[in-house]
């Protein structure tokens, strides 16, 4: 039997407040080098190519020096001609090797950014769902779209800077000792400031950028709900509300941001100033150097003209240490999904059912969430129930009893913390992933719809099924709407099927669910928006199933009941009881409370359909169009 997964770990609640020095920041790229090394050699070239181009920047000063102190010194305007060529061949040399260098890195930054989203939309779709109900969406979305992006930008420019300044600076300073170690001397020194600011920057912004970037996924977030909850928030009124709370959020991203801006600006600063300085100073002192003999005029001229091509690299140093941050922040948050990990996986031996008849036993199943508190009790706590190949048992219960939760452990969705849950005698934890999806299908009660066509959605668990199965699964569900179409089963539906209604919606998932035959079909509650009469036939024609798949229902209406041989009463996380349903109304008086609590919601139900069947229709796109009109002018107020 496969052993209880360890706890999962929960995701960071705020950005961490240790503040990383420079070589935590490098190994936090450093875990980019296995989507790098494809793409290395390219890398590398691109590198070597700016390089080049810096080297290059270097020797025009040098070539400036000779001309200087040579032909213009010893007045030989036929010498001038060979230097000034060569200068400018140095000048086109300089810019091919810049613009090699762009084609170089473009194209394997965009191909490292492709491997890295694929490589966590994997892991977001691995990922049990335990790990989703405590994640943000948004979250994920500003990892998949905002912080790659940023990772790739790293990749394609600030990697490259980062390699070549670091070569240049030494590279001109080594030039400066060997034409003036005094003159050389007073500009390190003058120059050395830089790096204290620079360190007391990398602390400082560490954090704040991880602030920002995790504000950005939260306000992601909130913008993706606003969007899937439109109708509500348009329904009730709530449109100003959702607004003034998004400008909360935006307008605290927008003074993290400023503060950023604050930070870098006040590092350009220093940047600037420092450099200017010491240019000054060293220009006096090359002055007195040059007068007294000690320094020949094309050397102080180049020596300024190397200390200029310095100014960039030197400059460079706050926009690069940003840049590292911030790359540095959006691979640990890559990391920290990639990192989760998976407790739903396949046994290392998986067992096979060659031939499955549905047999599901729960056998003393216990689950809580991984965060519970320890003196909570299990949301299933040792519930046994067994379910005979082709039986249709219908679990009903309070709310809070447990029944959803139980529904989703034989697909496992989520896996048991103790017992077992077991399909033909199998531990399903001892089956692959795959195999014990094609034996299990489920139908919930929010019916989720991809942006795809009528055709895929239901066929999602059967993509190369026949148009006999997708006609049937249709037909059981009572959704030959869909042929009414304007392109029938190929029409487009929108993002979570928002252009359907919710009933339309449920008809297409249970669908969904019966063309996958299944040998265990578990349905929580996938009828709750049909109307009474529509619910009538989608229970007539899932007979036809029934009588040879083993079924779970969770049943919230008498009707639902109906269509169960045996009916599972749960209480508390336990199965209290056990029978047919008249058995359980002669001897269970909890079951009879249950069951007239249903009823009388049932007769809510039908008398509000009775209600709404006769009134007048409402014009719901002339009802959006005011309440548009009337935020639009509380807005501009």
């Amino acid at each position: 039997m496969s052993s209880t997964p360890p706890p999962e770990q929960s995701p960071p609640a705020q950005p961490p407040t240790e503040q990383p020095e420079t070589a935590s920041h490098l190994s936090a790229l450093a875990r980019l080098l296995p989507f790098l090394r494809p793409v290395l050699p390219r890398l590398v070239l691109g590198t070597v190519a700016a390089l080049i181009s810096a080297l290059l920047s270097l020797a025009t000063p040098i070539a400036m020096r000779a001309l200087v102190d040579g032909p213009l010194a010893q007045s030989d305007a036929s010498a001038v001609w060979p230097v000034a060529l060569a200068i400018l061949l140095l000048a086109l040399g300089e810019a091919f090797f810049v613009y090699m260098r762009r084609i170089l890195v473009t194209l394997p930054s965009t191909q490292i950014e492709a491997a890295m989203r694929r490589s966590l939309y994997g892991q977001l779709q691995a990922l049990p769902v335990a790990f989703h109900d405590r994640w943000q969406s948004g979250q994920l979305l500003s990892r998949a779209v905002q912080d790659l992006g940023m990772i790739r930008r790293f990749i394609a420019f600030g990697m490259p800077l980062l390699v070549v300044n670091a070569i240049t600076l030494v590279v001109g300073i080594v030039i400066l000792f060997f034409w003036s170690p005094v003159l050389a001397g007073a500009f390190v020194v003058l120059s050395a400031p830089i790096v204290f600011v620079a360190l007391r920057f990398e602390r400082r912004y560490f954090t704040i950028s991880r602030s920002a970037q995790d504000q950005a996924g939260d306000l992601a977030t909130t913008v993706e709900q606003s969007i899937h909850g439109i109708r509500v928030l348009k329904a009730f009124g709530r449109g100003r509300h959702a607004l003034e709370g998004f400008t909360d959020q935006a307008s605290n991203l927008r003074e993290t941001e400023i503060d950023k801006a604050r930070m870098d600006g006040h590092l350009w600063m220093w940047l600037t100033i420092v450099p200017y300085v010491s240019y000054a100073v060293c220009l006096f002192l090359g002055v007195w150097l040059a007068a007294t003999g000690q320094l020949s005029v094309g050397t102080l001229f180049a020596f300024f003209a190397v200390a200029m091509v310095l100014n960039w690299p030197i400059e460079s140093i706050g926009f690069l240490f940003a840049f590292l941050i911030d790359a540095s922040n959006a691979s640990r948050r890559f990391h920290e999904i990639v990192d989760s990990e998976n407790t739903i996986v396949d046994p290392e031996a998986p067992t096979t059912i060659a031939q499955p008849r549905g047999r599901l036993v729960f056998d003393d199943v216990h689950f809580r969430y991984q965060d519970a508190q320890p003196h909570e009790r299990d949301l299933v706590d040792g519930a046994t129930l067994t379910l005979e190949p082709g039986e249709t048992m219908a679990l009903i219960g309070i709310t809070g009893s447990g029944k959803t939760t139980l529904t989703a452990l034989p697909a496992r969705l989520y896996d048991v913390t103790g017992g077992r849950v077991l399909l033909d005698g199998v531990d399903v934890r001892d089956l692959s992933l795959s195999e014990l999806r094609t034996h299990v299908a489920m139908a919930f009660e929010d019916a989720t719809l991809f942006s795809a066509t009528v055709r895929e959605n239901v066929l999602m668990g059967v993509p190369d099924a026949s148009d006999d199965v997708l006609d049937r699964a249709l037909d059981i569900a009572q959704a030959g709407f869909v042929r009414d179409l304007p392109d029938g089963l190929d029409t487009q539906i929108g993002e979570e099927g928002l252009s359907l209604s919710g009933g339309q919606r449920q008809r297409l998932a249970l669908a969904r669910a019966v063309a996958a035959d299944p040998a265990v079909l578990v349905l929580d509650d996938p009828l709750s928006a049909l109307d009474v009469e529509t619910e009538a036939q989608v229970e007539e024609a899932l007979r036809s199933v029934l009588d040879r798949t083993t079924a779970l229902i969770v049943a919230h209406r008498p009707s639902t009941v109906q269509l169960a041989d045996r009916v599972a009463l749960m209480r508390d996380g336990r199965i209290d009881d056990v029978g047919t349903h008249s058995e359980l109304l002669a001897r269970n008086e909890h079951y009879r409370y249950v069951i007239s609590s249903l009823e009388e919601a049932e007769l809510d139900r039908r008398s509000i359909d009775a209600v709404t069947g006769s009134m007048q229709v409402i014009d719901v796109d002339a009802l959006e169009r005011e309440l548009e009109q009337e935020q639009d002018e509380e807005v501009s107020r």
